[in-house]
């Protein structure tokens, strides 16, 4: 069964300026709502840079801002290394704005930064509010350690603009998982805004296949975007190295932003290691995580819904700078038996990671660790979006055959 809304429009921004993190979740987001309601079409502002590498459903577009890229000490430079950030910035401001006055949404969701990088969204929110659309703020489950978090905030006044200009703020998650405010002093009327909507569940599309799909069993290494990713490839590569008894494939995928020099160095040391297998990147990485064995990731987001969704057992080696985030979500998940984890300094060992790697293979799924586990985001969402339609409608909400 499918609903319909009626010329409905939903306009999403997505900041990505280090990986591919937020426009594969608002990617997600899109392609449930347009398959749940007919007549509703959703636009998403990206600045990845390989926005248009994914494919996007019938009714699911993208608009491209100027890519600004943000540096491994958490600066921010823009792609051309010709055009001033300020500038950049700029432009970006100006699309955002004009694309929110075309396209005229009913709805706007933002995903992660409340104002948008440097600011760059905040004029747009004043202008909607004034037009009557639902402003939406959707913030992963994880965002960073309080410390972190609270000081960028504070600078920013980020608090007080969320409780005047948000209708709604959508946790990416369960609230016994991580509340991604806890430490913050978070006002009433921004608490009052929050649902906890559950992960966000992937699914492979039928007739959907990966070009890297591999024959027989697998470990997959992923890096996200890749950007950070270098040693997580070289401390697996080393590991194999470090025990060569131990044979099972492993398919890595080093990200399309893994710089140029560091893939051509991985890609020399893996061709040596005879179970390893390097590609650069795969747009349908739910169909590799699906067919896998085991999944050994940084642990963002993204990827660690992929891995609850299609059950694998993971090793996960977090990022611990510039943000926390990785480490938290990977403290958590390893509390509750979802996952298993190596902190950077311990993979660095070639014998710890090999061992790591052997008992992987005999890794419970996460099922076995939290059976009552459930990722209902993409449902819960699509509901809220039902119900707000209709509560702004009346009764032009209709159900048809689909």
């Amino acid at each position: 069964m499918t609903r319909r809304l009626d010329n409905a429009r939903i306009l999403m921004y997505s900041h990505d300026t280090f990986g591919l993190g937020h426009l594969r979740r608002c990617r997600a987001i899109a392609h449930s709502l347009v398959e749940d309601y007919r007549g509703l079409n959703v636009l998403i502002i990206s600045g990845a840079t390989i926005a248009g590498a994914f494919d996007y459903r019938a009714r699911v577009d993208f608009v491209k801002i100027p890519s600004v890229i943000k540096l491994r000490n958490g600066e921010y430079t823009s792609m051309d290394q010709h055009i001033d950030l300020q500038e950049t910035l700029k432009m970006r401001q100006s699309i955002i704005r004009h694309t929110a006055e075309t396209f005229d949404p009913d709805i706007f969701i933002i995903d992660k930064e409340p104002l948008g990088l440097r600011g760059e969204v905040e004029d747009t929110l004043a202008y909607l509010k004034t037009r009557g659309t639902k402003l939406v703020l959707g913030l992963r489950e994880v965002m960073d350690a309080p410390h972190l978090l609270d000081k960028e905030w504070q600078r920013n006044d980020v608090m007080r603009k969320i409780g005047q200009y948000y209708d709604d703020i959508w946790v990416y998650g369960p609230p016994e998982f991580y509340d991604p405010l806890v430490g913050l002093d978070a006002p009433q009327n921004v608490r009052s805004k929050m649902s906890f909507v559950g992960f966000l569940q992937r699914a492979v599309g039928e007739g959907v296949q990966s070009d890297h799909r591999q024959k027989g069993d697998y470990i997959l290494v992923t890096t996200g975007g890749g950007g950070d990713g270098a040693d997580l490839v070289q401390e697996v590569i080393a590991g194999y190295e470090a025990d060569p008894t131990f044979t099972q494939k492993a398919l890595i995928v080093l990200g399309p932003y893994m710089p140029a020099e560091q893939r051509h160095r991985l890609q020399e040391a893996a061709a040596r290691v005879g179970p390893l297998e390097v590609i650069e990147f795969d747009n349908r990485m739910e169909d590799l995580v699906a067919n896998a064995k085991a999944v050994v990731a940084m642990g963002g987001y993204n990827t660690y819904c992929e891995i609850l969704s299609f059950d694998k057992p993971a090793l996960i080696v977090p990022r611990t700078q510039p943000r926390e985030e990785q480490l938290i979500r990977a403290q958590r998940a390893t509390e509750l038996g979802l996952v298993t984890m190596l902190l950077p300094e311990e993979s660095a060992d070639p014998k710890r990671m090999a061992q790591a790697l052997r008992t992987l293979l005999d890794q419970p799924a996460p099922s076995a660790g939290d059976p009552s586990l459930r990722l209902e985001g993409l449902a819960h969402i699509s509901s809220m979006v039902g119900d707000w339609m209709k509560r702004r409608d009346g009764d032009h909400l209709t159900v048809v055959q689909g």
